[in-house]
This record gives structure tokens, sequence and C-alpha cells, in this order.
């Protein structure tokens, strides 16, 4: 009997220890409410908080409160990182390898390939899906683009109690009609206001979920995803933050990337030791003067949606401090790829649909694209560090020590540490199984020791990518990265990010031997997971198109 006693006790002075020793998260603190806000086509150094000249004083008040963290990486496209970010697990182990379809060209791509479905597979959870069985209210507004064709791969099909925003991908800001509209719940809602702006909506709508969700239990959490369509194309902005912008880009991408070069040196994003890489486009000075206008204006309308993001995710701060719940509400804000290039060097869609509230398919081209991604090299769509690294922005007053308010953090993350990080702070598990499925293990690692101050790595194995044929691998200082080629489908290069995190000096030739064994590494991921070569893909689609219209 006094060798129970005498355990018992022992049990309780460790246990009183442990609590006392972690001062800023226990298990018996009440749950967290987490935010995940994410930007779409947005460059790695357009807030201010990372170099930009954009106005994001909202953005900046978070970081100087919180952490920065300049080498997390997302998933080089928008469905891709949207599966592995709601799910924890790599695209391909969700379903979407590539990418997702709207309803018209759902069946010609649907290829039967598991890894290639183009939705969320029963074979993963989402975040909502988690934290809803751990008691979160969840929450979300925005861009979904994870499941387009049927109501069962909706939002409200996969975890969430509430869901505003954009099934597809894409939508003109003002008159979101085409592909199909806003969708409140499960159903498609016509919009008829004069002054309507997604990214307002979006966020006004976040604020009466959270609302609602604490006036039917002011003591239950919540989840809020918000996932702005800012500043994917088209170029709509509100007219009066555009002309805060007008005039302001006449002197150019080279001049706009070495004033962004220079500042991120001074303030720690990039160390003297980063190159800034090769400008891949024409001279400005070899435009004439009405095409450096359009230009200009171009990048002004594309500023004008980050700041007008950026007000609104004030706004939600805002409300959140007046409600007392930002002390201990965790807000996360990142990406979704690198600068977006399509639409050719000097951008797509007619110069007159600018300044507009029309036109779908209007962007700022690669030219600025280029300029966005200072000072890496790359796009949206590739691996190379432009169109993979994000801006990533940590916020969790009631945690983070206030020694390291503003802290800028090198360690390496992916997008799978989100899941991760959440299941931890909701003090919940993973499940092995959901509704009688098995489920993928999740990748990724918590972030809360970041978050409380320890400086140790993320990741000690390595992470992967492929999209479109692209792909790589990071293990420690090391980045393994090949670009798709038809004709070369691998050609690898190798970087030391700790000295060349730019990319400019590939060490392949100087160092084959670790070339061979990350190589290996990538294979035994790619040929577990049944990622498929991007030629057999092409031909995939091609043969079935082909059959189809026979």
């Amino acid at each position: 009997m006094n060798k129970q006693i005498f355990f018992y006790l022992v049990l309780i002075l460790f246990g009183g220890c442990d609590f006392k020793k972690d001062k800023n998260y226990t298990e018996s603190s009440a749950k967290p409410n987490i935010i995940l806000i994410l930007s779409d086509d947005m460059g790695y150094s357009d807030p201010g908080c990372f170099g930009g000249e954009v106005e994001t004083p909202n953005l900046d008040a978070l970081a100087n409160k919180g952490l920065r963290l300049t080498q997390f990486y997302n998933g080089a496209r928008c469905c891709p990182t949207r599966a592995s970010l709601m799910t924890g697990c790599y695209p391909h182990q969700t379903g979407i390898g590539h990418m997702t379809n709207t309803p018209a060209d759902f069946a010609q791509h649907d290829l039967r390939i598991p890894e290639y479905r183009g939705f969320l597979n029963k074979n993963c959870v989402t975040i909502a899906e988690v934290l809803k069985d751990a008691g979160y209210t969840t929450l979300m507004t925005g861009k979904w683009h994870l499941g387009i064709s049927d109501k069962s791969k909706w939002p409200l099909q996969r975890g969430f109690d509430k869901f505003y925003g954009l099934i597809p991908g894409a939508s003109n800001f003002f008159k979101p009609v085409y592909p199909r509209g806003i969708t409140y719940m499960n159903d498609t809602v016509s919009v008829s206001d004069d002054d309507f702006y997604t990214t307002d909506a979006f966020t006004d709508y976040a604020i009466q979920f959270i609302d609602e969700a604490k006036t039917e239990n002011s003591e239950k959490p919540f989840f809020l995803y918000l996932a702005y369509t800012a500043p994917h194309w088209p170029l709509n902005a509100p007219r009066e933050v555009v002309e805060k912008y007008k005039g302001k880009y006449m002197e150019g991408w080279t001049k706009l990337r070495e004033a962004r070069y220079e500042r991120m040196q001074e303030m720690g994003i990039i160390d003297e030791k980063s190159d800034l890489s090769p400008q891949d486009w024409r001279d400005w000075n070899t435009l004439p003067e009405e095409k450096k206008k359009e230009m200009d204006l171009r990048r002004a309308i594309y500023s004008a949606m980050i700041d007008q993001m950026d007000q609104n995710i004030g706004k939600l701060v805002s409300h959140l401090k007046d409600q007392n719940m930002l002390d201990n509400t965790l807000i996360i804000f990142l990406n979704d790829n690198g600068a977006c290039a399509e639409g050719g060097e000097l951008g797509g869609g007619p110069a007159e649909q600018l300044d507009t509230k029309e036109g779908y398919f209007l962007s700022y081209g690669g030219a600025w694209a280029n300029a966005s991604n200072t000072p890496y090299r790359e796009y949206k769509h590739w691996v190379h560090e432009g169109g993979i690294g994000t801006p990533f922005i940590a916020h969790w007053p009631k945690v983070i020590p206030k020694e390291n308010e503003g802290r800028i953090v090198s360690e390496y993350g992916f997008l799978p540490d989100l899941m991760a990080t959440f299941v931890d702070v909701a003090q919940t598990t993973y499940p092995e199984e959901y509704r009688g499925n098995k489920i993928v293990p999740t990748s990724g690692k918590s972030l809360v020791p970041l978050l409380k101050g320890e400086n140790k790595p993320i990741h000690t194995e390595p992470i992967f990518w492929e999209h479109e044929g692209n792909k790589a691998v990071r293990l420690g200082k090391y980045k393994l990265v090949s670009k798709w080629n038809k004709k070369r489908e691998t050609e690898w290069e190798l970087y030391d990010l700790e000295t060349d995190r730019s990319e400019m000096h590939n060490i392949a030739s100087q160092q084959p031997e670790k070339v061979n064994e990350m190589e290996k590494m990538y294979e035994e991921w790619a040929q577990a997971n049944r990622v498929l070569a991007w030629n057999k893909i092409q031909k995939l689609y091609k043969e079935k198109n082909s059959s189809e219209k026979k």
C-alpha cells in the first residue's frame, strides 16, 4: 500500500512540474481558436513584412507581434497546395496529384487513376473533420477548389459546419458568376449588390460565422479557414485603392526587384549570401510609353488587391480584439504558390478591361511576377524556390513569448505541418481510421515548439514535391530539384540552400553521391505514392480525349 501511495505522489509531483514548466501552453489551457488565412498567387516578397512596397500594415502588425518563417513551403499550385494544406498529406495521397476540374470538363479529365481523380478521397481527413471531432465549430469562407463535380465533394461534406465562397478556383471579384458563382452552405446564391467584392464578402461572412458560433456556445472554440482569392487573376480591385498605386511602378520591374532585394537583406528576410536571380524578361526601357502605362496599371491593380485583402485581415483582427478573443487565437497566414506568370510576359486579357468591373483572365504577366518572387527563380507551377516559397506568419499572443515577438525563423517547414500543429494545439489525435476508411498518416510535424521559442529543426527527414513533372527533395541544407523537360524528363540540379537559397550555383557535378542519395529518396517516395511521370499523364489525357471524340 505504501508503495502505491509513493507511486501516485511521484506522478502528481512530476505532473505538476510539467504544468509549471510550460507556462505558455498546457493541457489544462482552454483550447485556442484557430484561424488559417490563405492568399492566392501572391509573390514571396509582396507583403511589406517580407520586403514589399505594398501597404500591408495589418499583416506587418501580426508579423511584428508573432513569427515570420522565411523557409516555409507550399505545393507550387492552388489545388495540390490546398489538398496538402487541408489534409496533412502529400497531394497524390489525397487524390489530387494534378488539379481539380470544373463540372464541364470533369468527365474529360478524370483518368480513373486514384491519385489523379481530382477530388479529396476518403483515405484522407481534412483539418475540419479532425477538429470537429475535437469539439470545434468549423467555418470556411473563400476558395475551396478541392472537388467540384458534385456536393459530396464540397466543404460541408468534408467537415465544415458553415461555408460561404467559391467552389471552383477563380471568378470576377465584382461579379462572381463564372463558372459557378457564390455558394452559401450547399446552394448557389445570386449577387446583386453593386458594391460587392469577394475579398470583402469572404471577410464579412467569416466574422458573421464567428459571431454565430460564439452566440450558440461561447465556450466552444472555432476553426476558421479563410481562403482569399486575392491577388489571383482577374485583376479587379476597388478604384480608390488602385489610385494609391497608379504611377508607382513606372520605373519598371528591374528597379522594383533591386529595391526589394535591398530591403529584404536589411530586414533579415534573406542574408547577404542570397544572390538576386537573373531577370527573366525584357528591359523595361524597351517598352513604348503607352505600354509602360498599361503595365504600371496592371501592377497597380495587383497591389491594390493585396492592399484590400490586408485591410480585411485588419477588420477580422480588430473584431477578435473587440470580442476579447485575440490572445488565445492562433492565426496562421501563408500563400498557396509562387507569383503567377500566366498570361505571358506582359499579362493576359484586354487592356480596356483594366480598372473596370469586367474581365476574367486578366493577369499582370511574368515580368511583374519575377519581381513579386524576388530574389528567387521560377513561378507558380514550378518547384524552384520562386514556385514553392511562401511568406508565413504565425500570431498567438498566449503562447509566443514576448521576447520572441517579431522573430524571423529560418527553420524550414511545409504544408502538412499545419495539420500536425492544429492537432497538437487542439489537444486531439490524428486518426488511423475515419468513418470506416483507413487514413494515410500525416507527413507533418507540429510547429508548436517553434512557436514557444525552441530553435530546433522541424524536419530531419526528406520532404518532397511533384507537379506537372517538376520535382524536388529537401533534406537539411540540400535541395535536389528538376524542371520538367519533355526531351529530358529528369535533369537534376543540386543546391546548398544554406549558402545559395536563390539556386544560382548548381553543385550536382561536384557532389554526385549526394545527388544519387537524394534521387533514390525521391524515387522511393514517388513509387510509394504512385506519382506518375508527367509525359505519361499527358499521354493518358491525349488518349482519353481522342477516344471520346471517336
